[in-house]
Formats: structure tokens, sequence, C-alpha cells
């Protein structure tokens, strides 16, 4: 069966960056966590999504996805200097330390910048914003 919009799908991936650095993978050791999601729904990134429609069951492909189709470009007014003590993680804050924010869409990974003695910069953009993804897929399952 081909993937098209609507389809449900499950696959094994592995993301690398430019440097060959793997930043996800759906096998972890012996284990295997297939990534299942409607195509066109909105559930990842829209340069993934484009990327299996066509493909069959049992295939294997490699791409890549530019910024403005993964996690978009880097924006510098993303940065905010937020009062130390509004920050509170339960532990000494470092230069370099991930946090994750609660927010009204979900879950946000924010990268601490700088420490002060009253202040605190926190970087708001995605982890991987600005930065060129690579994929390794294999399509498990088509449902669609």
């Amino acid at each position: 069966m081909t993937i098209s919009k609507g389809s449900k799908i499950k696959l094994d991936y592995e993301g690398k960056l430019e440097n060959g650095e793997v930043f996800d993978s759906s096998t972890h050791g012996d284990h295997s966590h297939p990534l299942e999601f409607e195509v066109g729904s909105g559930k990842v990134i829209k340069g993934f999504d484009e990327a299996v429609i066509g493909m069959n069951e049992g295939e294997e492909k490699e791409f890549s996805i530019e910024p403005a189709e993964a996690y978009g470009e880097r924006n510098e007014a993303l940065k905010r200097e937020v009062p130390k003590e509004s920050v509170q993680v339960g532990r000494e804050l470092e230069k370099g330390m991930t946090l994750v924010m609660q927010t009204p869409q979900g879950n946000v990974p924010v990268n601490i910048l700088e420490v002060g003695d009253k202040t605190v910069t926190l970087d708001l953009n995605h982890p991987l914003a600005g930065k060129k993804l690579m994929f390794k897929i294999k399509v498990l399952e088509v449902n669609g």
C-alpha cells in the first residue's frame, strides 16, 4: 500500500545533524520503538510528513530537511532575560543547561545561555532550530 495523506503509518527512523551526531532514533540498543502517526495530521515536522508520501511498506529512504521545513530558523528575538528567582529547578542553574517549560502549546525545551547574579538569559528557540536534519527511515506498516 502506498502512503498518502491520511495514511496511518509505523516506521523506524534515525535522525542526524550535518556533523553526523544522532539526535533521535526509534532504536535503542536491541529495542525498537517505531514512530506511528497519521500522514498530514501535523504530528511530525512538515518536511518529514512530506518525505513519506509515495513510499510503500518495507521501503527504506534517506532524506534531509532544511530548517524551514523542520523547526524553523533561529530567531534572536526568542532570547529572554528573566529574574533568576523565576526559574525554579531545584538545583544550581548552569550555562548550557536545558530546561522544559510548560506553555499553553505544550512542553518546550529551553536552553540557558547565561547565568548572572540576578538574571538568567534563556533561549526559547527549539534546540534543532536553524539546523538541517538528515533522516534514514524504514516503513514498517501502512494502513489506510
